[in-house]
Protein backbone atom coordinates (compact mmCIF):
# COMPACT_ATOMS: atom_id res chain seq x y z
CA UNK A 1 0.00 0.00 0.00
CA UNK A 2 1.35 3.52 -0.37
CA UNK A 3 0.45 6.18 1.39
CA UNK A 4 -0.67 9.24 0.04
CA UNK A 5 0.42 12.25 2.02
CA UNK A 6 -1.95 14.00 4.51
CA UNK A 7 -3.61 17.39 3.71
CA UNK A 8 -5.82 17.68 7.52
CA UNK A 9 -8.55 20.06 7.28
CA UNK A 10 -10.27 21.24 10.18
CA UNK A 11 -12.68 24.40 10.69
CA UNK A 12 -9.71 26.69 11.13
CA UNK A 13 -6.90 24.84 10.43
CA UNK A 14 -4.85 22.62 8.30
CA UNK A 15 -2.10 19.97 9.08
CA UNK A 16 0.62 18.61 6.90
CA UNK A 17 3.91 17.58 6.56
CA UNK A 18 6.45 20.55 6.12
CA UNK A 19 7.80 21.00 2.47
CA UNK A 20 11.12 22.84 1.21
CA UNK A 21 9.08 26.01 0.66
CA UNK A 22 7.64 26.10 4.17
CA UNK A 23 11.16 26.17 5.50
CA UNK A 24 11.18 30.19 5.98
CA UNK A 25 7.63 29.59 7.65
CA UNK A 26 8.84 26.81 9.81
CA UNK A 27 12.06 28.64 10.89
CA UNK A 28 9.76 32.12 12.02
CA UNK A 29 7.82 29.85 14.01
CA UNK A 30 10.43 27.82 16.10
CA UNK A 31 12.73 31.47 16.68
CA UNK A 32 9.62 33.29 17.67
CA UNK A 33 8.82 31.07 19.88
CA UNK A 34 11.89 29.76 20.99
CA UNK A 35 12.07 31.34 24.50
CA UNK A 36 8.29 29.78 24.99
CA UNK A 37 9.10 26.39 23.89
CA UNK A 38 12.49 25.89 25.31
CA UNK A 39 11.32 24.43 28.73
CA UNK A 40 8.98 21.71 27.27
CA UNK A 41 11.40 20.58 24.74
CA UNK A 42 14.83 18.32 24.68
CA UNK A 43 18.05 20.57 24.15
CA UNK A 44 17.78 22.66 20.33
CA UNK A 45 19.89 20.60 18.02
CA UNK A 46 22.71 22.82 17.20
CA UNK A 47 21.76 23.70 13.85
CA UNK A 48 17.89 23.51 14.44
CA UNK A 49 17.65 27.19 13.45
CA UNK A 50 19.20 26.79 9.96
CA UNK A 51 17.92 26.30 6.37
CA UNK A 52 19.82 23.36 6.05
CA UNK A 53 19.37 21.70 9.43
CA UNK A 54 15.35 21.73 7.72
CA UNK A 55 15.96 20.98 4.38
CA UNK A 56 17.79 17.26 5.78
CA UNK A 57 14.46 17.19 8.38
CA UNK A 58 11.91 17.49 5.92
CA UNK A 59 13.29 14.97 3.87
CA UNK A 60 13.55 12.59 6.87
CA UNK A 61 10.36 13.43 7.95
CA UNK A 62 8.88 12.75 4.50
CA UNK A 63 10.60 9.54 4.33
CA UNK A 64 9.91 8.34 7.47
CA UNK A 65 5.91 8.63 6.91
CA UNK A 66 6.70 7.05 4.00
CA UNK A 67 8.08 3.96 5.74
CA UNK A 68 5.39 4.08 8.18
CA UNK A 69 7.52 5.21 11.05
CA UNK A 70 6.49 8.85 11.81
CA UNK A 71 4.10 11.29 10.83
CA UNK A 72 5.30 14.71 11.64
CA UNK A 73 2.59 17.63 10.98
CA UNK A 74 2.81 21.39 10.96
CA UNK A 75 -0.32 23.31 11.79
CA UNK A 76 -1.29 26.56 9.25
CA UNK A 77 -4.39 28.57 9.76
CA UNK A 78 -6.75 28.75 6.67
CA UNK A 79 -6.66 32.56 6.40
CA UNK A 80 -3.21 32.14 6.09
CA UNK A 81 -1.75 28.95 4.64
CA UNK A 82 1.93 30.27 4.25
CA UNK A 83 2.36 30.23 8.22
CA UNK A 84 2.76 28.07 10.73
CA UNK A 85 1.47 28.50 14.37
CA UNK A 86 2.37 25.24 15.72
CA UNK A 87 3.36 21.00 15.19
CA UNK A 88 1.94 18.07 16.00
CA UNK A 89 4.47 14.43 16.31
CA UNK A 90 2.97 11.21 15.74
CA UNK A 91 6.45 9.21 16.32
CA UNK A 92 8.07 5.64 17.35
CA UNK A 93 5.43 3.85 14.93
CA UNK A 94 4.98 0.35 16.30
CA UNK A 95 3.42 -2.55 14.30
CA UNK A 96 2.85 -5.96 14.36
CA UNK A 97 1.08 -6.90 18.21
CA UNK A 98 1.02 -2.83 19.13
CA UNK A 99 -0.08 -0.48 16.02
CA UNK A 100 0.84 1.98 18.33
CA UNK A 101 2.63 5.53 18.25
CA UNK A 102 3.38 8.53 20.55
CA UNK A 103 2.31 12.04 19.96
CA UNK A 104 4.12 15.53 21.00
CA UNK A 105 2.57 19.05 19.87
CA UNK A 106 3.59 22.97 20.42
CA UNK A 107 1.89 26.02 19.68
CA UNK A 108 2.79 29.26 19.10
CA UNK A 109 2.58 31.43 22.44
CA UNK A 110 0.26 33.75 20.65
CA UNK A 111 -2.00 31.44 19.82
CA UNK A 112 -2.66 29.78 23.16
CA UNK A 113 -6.59 29.64 24.86
CA UNK A 114 -8.39 29.71 21.71
CA UNK A 115 -9.10 25.72 20.92
CA UNK A 116 -6.36 25.60 18.13
CA UNK A 117 -4.49 22.71 19.81
CA UNK A 118 -7.73 20.89 20.91
CA UNK A 119 -8.92 21.25 16.99
CA UNK A 120 -5.78 20.45 15.45
CA UNK A 121 -5.09 17.63 17.53
CA UNK A 122 -8.46 15.95 16.98
CA UNK A 123 -8.13 16.27 13.39
CA UNK A 124 -4.42 14.79 13.20
CA UNK A 125 -5.92 11.66 15.94
CA UNK A 126 -8.71 10.79 13.81
CA UNK A 127 -6.13 10.81 10.53
CA UNK A 128 -4.33 8.11 12.37
CA UNK A 129 -6.84 6.28 13.81
CA UNK A 130 -8.80 6.17 10.28
CA UNK A 131 -6.18 6.84 7.61
CA UNK A 132 -3.13 4.70 9.15
CA UNK A 133 -4.88 2.33 11.21
CA UNK A 134 -3.25 3.09 14.54
CA UNK A 135 -4.82 1.26 18.01
CA UNK A 136 -3.21 3.10 20.78
CA UNK A 137 -1.61 6.75 21.17
CA UNK A 138 0.33 7.50 23.91
CA UNK A 139 0.65 11.37 24.83
CA UNK A 140 2.70 12.05 27.86
CA UNK A 141 3.13 15.35 30.13
CA UNK A 142 5.24 16.98 32.50
CA UNK A 143 2.99 16.77 35.92
CA UNK A 144 3.64 20.93 36.16
CA UNK A 145 2.27 21.56 32.51
CA UNK A 146 -1.52 21.05 33.44
CA UNK A 147 -2.53 22.78 30.03
CA UNK A 148 -0.76 20.08 28.10
CA UNK A 149 -2.51 17.61 30.58
CA UNK A 150 -5.91 19.35 30.21
CA UNK A 151 -5.77 19.33 26.61
CA UNK A 152 -5.09 15.03 26.60
CA UNK A 153 -7.84 14.59 28.81
CA UNK A 154 -10.75 16.29 27.07
CA UNK A 155 -9.47 14.91 23.88
CA UNK A 156 -10.45 11.37 25.86
CA UNK A 157 -6.69 10.56 26.67
CA UNK A 158 -6.76 8.29 29.82
CA UNK A 159 -3.80 8.93 32.67
CA UNK A 160 -2.40 5.42 32.76
CA UNK A 161 0.81 5.76 34.94
CA UNK A 162 3.83 8.24 36.36
CA UNK A 163 7.42 7.63 35.20
CA UNK A 164 10.11 9.10 36.97
CA UNK A 165 13.07 11.09 34.61
CA UNK A 166 11.06 9.70 31.60
CA UNK A 167 12.54 11.98 29.21
CA UNK A 168 15.47 14.65 29.39
CA UNK A 169 13.93 18.01 28.42
CA UNK A 170 16.50 20.80 27.88
CA UNK A 171 18.81 19.45 29.75
CA UNK A 172 16.96 17.93 32.64
CA UNK A 173 15.32 14.80 33.36
CA UNK A 174 11.89 15.03 33.77
CA UNK A 175 8.98 13.05 35.55
CA UNK A 176 5.84 12.19 32.80
CA UNK A 177 2.35 11.40 33.58
CA UNK A 178 1.52 9.03 31.29
CA UNK A 179 -1.41 8.96 29.20
CA UNK A 180 -3.28 6.74 25.84
CA UNK A 181 -6.46 7.21 23.51
CA UNK A 182 -7.30 3.71 22.16
CA UNK A 183 -9.22 3.73 18.42
CA UNK A 184 -12.69 2.28 19.31
CA UNK A 185 -12.63 1.50 15.33
CA UNK A 186 -9.12 -0.37 14.88
CA UNK A 187 -9.52 -3.37 12.48
CA UNK A 188 -7.09 -6.10 10.89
Amino acid sequence: MTLELPLITSDRLLLSLGKQEDIPAILEYYTDNKHYLTPFYPQWHDHFFTEEFWQQQLEINFQDFMHYRSCKLFIYPQINPRAIIGSINFSNFIWGAAHFCTVGYSLAENRQGKGYMTEALGAAIDYVFQELNMHRIMGNYMPHNQRSGKLLKRLGFVVEGYARDYLLINGKWEDHILTSLINPNWHY
